[in-house]
């Protein structure tokens, strides 16, 4: 297939702009800067094939195996992948119940939680911290890093205005915690009571779901990016899909 527009914007206007690490004359347009070459192997994938590498990159495959299933190259891949992951939205796509009853507000009830997960190797561990809406079960916030007060800090910084001013929060007896949340905010707790037993049972739908987040798993990501960019694209999903099903239920109502 030889290409005669750009790719991106079908502008004809472009010009010759060195040549690619494997000795192929490369263009760039002139509208929109993209780069392209105009041979090609193989033809363009088709949007059916793009958006089942949408929902694959939400299940527990390796990227290896997402190539296998769609009939795509690794290169391309991680072309989209990465695009993919820089256009996701800082909130995590968090909804909030809008009210004027300020008692209501007042009733946000957050647990926190870490998980171990590695980056690069096995030696490299990286702590994830996680922070869940007990009433509506979204992701609110996380954190990569390790266990000290610094990233407990960040976690802090990363929850949204209003959880970080009505919420109450339920982490577990980490002392990194104390003196990060304010003390009438924060509610230490023991897992005899079992206070964070729903976000335990989110970091099992997190390992179940992100092969990255698997014990001992050969599908670790290469690059810490990477990494975080598969947690933030699948809390973004899981938010989504949470408001949606309590919308539904409430229009039920």
């Amino acid at each position: 297939m030889i290409r005669t527009t750009c790719p991106r914007c079908d502008e004809t206007d472009y010009k010759k702009n060195g040549k690619t690490h494997q000795g192929k004359q490369n263009y760039r347009c002139r509208r929109c800067g993209r780069e392209f070459i105009q041979e090609l192997k193989r033809e363009p994938i088709a949007p059916e094939q793009q958006a089942l590498v949408k929902k694959l990159l939400l299940e527990r495959i390796s990227l290896r195996g997402i190539c296998r299933v769609v009939g795509v190259s690794l290169d391309w891949l991680l072309t989209v992948l990465v695009s993919l992951y820089g256009e996701l939205p800082d909130p995590l796509n968090v909804s909030l119940e809008h009210t004027n009853n300020p008692i209501i507000i007042q009733r946000l009830e957050v647990e926190t939680d870490e998980l171990l997960s590695v980056v690069g190797n096995k030696k490299n561990i990286h702590w994830l911290g996680l922070a869940m809406d007990i009433k509506t079960q979204q992701v609110i916030a996380f954190y990569r890093g390790d266990r000290s007060k610094r990233s407990a800090r960040k976690l802090w910084k990363a929850r949204p205005a209003a959880y970080q001013q009505n919420a109450v929060f339920y982490p577990d007896q980490y002392e990194a915690y104390r003196g990060i949340i304010p003390a009438i905010q924060h509610r230490s707790v023991s897992n005899l009571f079992r206070r964070t037993n729903h976000i335990e049972r989110l970091n099992c739908t997190l390992r179940q779901r992100i092969s990255r987040l698997v014990r001992a798993t050969l599908s670790f990501s290469k690059k810490l990016a990477n990494h975080i960019g598969a947690i933030h694209y699948f809390s973004c999903h899981y938010n989504l899909t949470l408001a949606a099903k309590f919308a539904g239920q409430n229009a039920g109502n």
